[in-house]
């Protein structure tokens, strides 16, 4: 299975802000944006005082590249995503981010199961949780309403789920098309999500814009 290998703070740095890929250590002073809030590469910091006029193509590249990396998705999948919004009825943008929140992965982060997307798709990955009482090993698979989602029995003994309740926020609420019980360490999909249920700070417009060409 393909993945990105590679520090993920450059990645917010490139985009000028942050896309809390890395958990905790975002809302820390150890977070690579806050010490170091210019472009990777050598010429970061030149870049940075440059004023620099964008192309709309730069604007929808940007954006497009921003909504990946958010959902750790490659390219080449990503335009499956979006060929598969294209297909739905609907507003394509929206239906583009419904479909990405529906993967396993970003549920059990929006659960509060997993402080990043990336620690969740590894969590998927060893098999630790599963769905309607099957075990499933796949970060992409998406998720439907009514289903189950619960941490296996036999990982339940593991420290990082001990731990998981008094890791997170206690305050921390899962958004509303969700339920999420860490007492048991179960999950439910309440409904599917709608856009104004998606927080993530994208233009999805300017993607659609962008695969429009």
């Amino acid at each position: 299975m393909a993945r990105r290998i590679g520090p993920v703070c450059r990645l917010c740095r490139r985009e000028g802000q942050k896309l809390f890929l890395k958990g905790a250590r975002c809302l820390s002073s150890k977070c690579a944006f806050e010490r170091r809030g210019f472009v990777p590469g050598q010429h970061g910091q030149s870049l940075k005082s440059r004023r620099r006029k964008s192309s709309d193509y730069l604007l929808q590249l940007r954006e497009k590249q921003k909504m990946r990396r958010i959902y750790g998705v490659l390219e080449a999948q990503f335009r499956r995503y979006f060929r598969e919004a294209l297909r739905r009825r609907g507003v394509t943008g929206a239906e583009l981010l419904i479909l990405l929140e529906r993967r396993l992965d970003n549920v059990l982060y929006r659960m509060g199961f997993a402080p990043s997307r990336a620690a969740a798709r590894q969590m998927v990955t060893h098999a630790h949780f599963t769905v309607n009482g099957h075990p499933v090993n796949i970060p992409s698979y998406l998720v439907k309403p009514n289903d189950v989602i619960a941490v296996r029995e036999s990982s339940r003994r593991l420290t990082q789920f001990k731990e998981l309740a008094a890791e997170r926020d206690i305050s921390y609420a899962p958004p509303a098309w969700l339920q999420a019980d860490r007492a048991t360490l179960t999950g439910r999909v309440l409904a599917l999500p709608k856009r104004e249920d998606i927080d993530v700070p994208v233009n999805e417009q300017l993607v659609v814009e962008y695969y429009s060409r």
